[in-house]
């Protein structure tokens, strides 16, 4: 930027000193802005030599680079003799997804996949035309571009319930090697091993979690250094992040991207898987399907195994497009049935109500546009700040909520999102993300420009009700139907009530009174009907602020052999083809307590390892 251009603005010109000065900051502002997502992050793009070379046969062809895919890729690549291929539907993440207080900003955006579920008869009335957004990343780390970042392994009864139901080798004993697995480094500089990088968020508002956990304690809930490490459930705690100087550390970069110079890796970007072909028997993959920057047809061929990794959402549509799927759906179709199989029942989420306190001001800050410069600056040279955090989601209590019972496990995950005086922003983009009907998000908006307020995510850990995921049609193009049939057990209903009823104790504590909170009253025309804090308002407030977690999984269930209602068994393999596996959320037969970033880390590194076991012995025998 020249000397001229700078001081064209100003009354008095620089004689040049203070031009070179303010030229460089901004320069190296910029370079800062563009290292937030440096291109040696990720893997690099081998499209373009595929469209000029052709693709060669692949030992293991993985669909997905998100946070399972990019697990399997990079474990079964560091042996140098297996060539592997993953095909990514997205691109890139944008530089949104890297910085935690902006991640939310890549929704709604062409990085994802903009999915919304067909309209609901008990729960997201508050929702245009009662339909919860449900985002899925499209991009290299998929989801674990968008989420929360937050690792929370679950705990013991989870697992041990898989177990118990004949998923041999997937009790708390089983999975805990692989949680420790997937955190600890490997590898060295020349031969670097993917893992989880695990922080504390720079956290920015310490007075939430002294608020939060010092009331709950008062009801029972313990405040506890870490929660799931050791299998225990209950307590209130700061979560820790996939996080390092400020940044995101998806499994993309910290697995993927770390691989990116192993010769037998290949990743194409912004490929749309289609269609697994199978051979005429059914039993084998021989070849995948999909479409390059949506122009070029293109197949890749198998040697070993394809390894599904979309995602709950793509990997039952991927599955029913190839044949794979209940009978009847597919011959509505007229899709060809290669394996009759429940894919895409047994969808799972965990719900929530969104509650809101006012709370008692916090001083205001005079210059506002001052301070997001501020930020920014210290954000970009120091990755410190409040954009190196997001709004306190951080600070989760996992709580049983049942009257009187002594079992040490949640029923409840409590979420507290703070909102400063003034945001107007940051409750626009909550509003949006829920898509959320504008008398209602223009309630909320007045609100912030009062007074300070919290927004607590009540999160049913272990919902009784399960949907369905359908095809719309034979079109790869086309959004699958997402049936979540959320509410439809009663007994879901009444944990969310007692969730509710567990925050109105939190509000007669002596920490909530000394900040004045308050549980806000939205208008709701048909809620209003009824006596305020009554259950019968309580049950229908809960029916319109309902939505969704993010955390979706189940349609690709794992079982044993007798298990009619299984789609793939517990080594991952899928029933009736031996050469294809799933592996990412979609094949917990039963949601996690907990958010399903780490399980479904875990996942992948046991896959990975499954398929060591099974391919190692024959490649040691010629």
């Amino acid at each position: 930027m020249s000397a001229p251009i700078l001081h064209a603005h100003c009354p008095n010109p620089s004689v040049g000193t203070l031009n070179n000065l303010l030229g460089s900051l901004l320069q190296t502002l910029i370079t800062a802005q563009c290292a937030i997502s440096a291109k040696e992050n990720w893997p690099e793009d081998y499209g373009d030599l595929a469209l000029e070379k052709g693709l060669e046969t692949y030992d293991f062809v993985v669909v997905g680079a998100g946070s399972a895919g990019s697990v399997v890729a990079s474990r079964l690549s560091e042996n140098r003799n297996w060539k592997v291929l993953v095909l990514e539907a997205g691109g890139d993440p944008p530089q949104e997804s890297d910085i935690p207080s902006l991640y939310s900003y890549a929704m709604l955006t062409n990085n994802t996949w903009n999915y919304y579920t067909e309209p609901q008869t008990s729960a997201c009335y508050a929702a245009r035309d009662r339909s919860c957004y449900w985002p899925r990343g499209k991009m290299i780390g998929g989801t674990g571009g968008i989420n929360g970042m937050l690792f929370v392994r679950g705990n013991r009864r989870d697992f041990d319930s898989w177990l118990a139901k004949g998923n041999i080798g997937w009790g708390w004993n089983d999975v805990l090697p692989y949680f420790q697995k997937a955190v600890t480094p490997v590898g060295n500089s020349t031969n670097p091993m993917g893992h989880v990088v695990l922080n504390d968020f720079n956290f920015y508002y310490d007075d939430i979690l002294n608020l939060v956990c010092n009331a709950s304690a008062v009801l029972g809930v313990p405040r506890v250094q870490r929660i799931g490490d050791d299998g225990a459930a209950i307590g209130c705690t700061r979560v820790p992040g996939t996080v390092e100087n400020g940044k995101r550390m998806s499994t993309a970069k910290t697995y993927l991207g770390r691989a990116r110079q192993r010769p037998n890796l290949h990743v194409i970007k912004n490929a749309h898987v289609t269609k697994i072909n199978f051979d005429i028997s059914g039993r084998r993959a021989v070849s995948v399907s999909f479409v390059l920057r949506d122009i070029h047809k293109m197949t890749a061929r198998i040697q070993r195994e394809v390894v599904v990794s979309a995602g709950t959402i793509e990997s039952p549509k991927l599955l029913m497009l190839s044949g794979v799927g209940p009978r009847e759906h597919l011959n509505s179709l007229q899709i060809p049935v290669l394996h009759d199989l429940p894919v895409g029942n047994n969808l799972q989420d965990h719900l929530m109500t969104l509650l809101y306190f006012k709370l008692q001001a916090r001083p205001k800050e005079r210059n506002g546009q001052a301070k997001i410069m501020e930020n920014m600056f210290n954000y970009l040279m120091y990755g410190k700040g409040p954009l190196s955090s997001h709004s306190t989601t951080s600070v989760v209590s996992f709580v049983n909520t049942v009257p009187n019972s002594n079992v040490t496990y949640p029923t409840t995950e409590f979420h507290n999102i703070f909102f400063h005086y003034s945001d107007i922003d940051a409750v626009k983009l909550s509003t949006d993300i829920s898509a959320m009907q504008p008398q209602y998000a223009n309630y909320l908006s007045n609100i912030i420009n009062q007074t300070d307020m919290m927004n607590i995510f009540n999160v049913l850990s272990h919902p009784k009700s399960t949907g369905l995921v359908r095809l719309s049609s034979r079109n790869y193009k086309d959004n699958p139907r997402i049936i979540p049939n959320y509410l439809d057990d009663p007994e879901d209903l009444e944990s969310m009530l007692r969730g509710v009823r567990f925050q109105e104790r939190l509000v007669r504590t002596h920490a909530y009174r000394a900040v004045n909170a308050t549980i806000l009253r939205i208008p709701i025309k048909e809620c209003d009907k009824w006596v305020y804090r009554s259950d019968a308002y309580w049950r229908c407030y809960i029916k319109y602020f309902s939505t969704t977690s993010f955390h979706v999984t189940g349609t690709v269930k794992m079982g044993p052999s007798g298990d009619s209602t299984a789609c793939v068994s517990p080594r991952l393999r899928l029933r009736g083809a031996w050469n294809v596996r799933v592996a990412d959320a979609s094949i917990m037969p039963d949601v996690v307590s907990a958010n399903t970033n780490a399980a479904t880390i875990m996942i992948a590194e046991r896959a990975a390892d499954f398929i060591k076991d099974d391919w190692t012995p024959l490649d040691a025998k010629g």
